[in-house]
């Protein structure tokens, strides 16, 4: 299963390095983008329900 990964993600690469420059660019902006945005949301996420049990937690004492 794992070689079967590894072999998609070979030809994936290969794919993408033979691609123009600036296709590269695009398809790396159209994937980076929305997961960076997706990412920071979830941290965002985590942090304000992080806070709110530290807050909540400390005002119990």
């Amino acid at each position: 299963m794992a070689r079967a990964i590894a072999d998609w993600w070979d030809s994936v690469e290969l794919w993408l390095t033979q691609l123009a420059f600036p296709f590269q660019v695009l398809l790396a902006i159209v994937v980076i983008v929305p997961l960076c945005w997706f990412v920071a949301a979830g941290v965002d996420r985590l942090v304000d329900v992080v806070s709110s049990y530290v807050a909540e937690t400390r005002g119990r004492e």
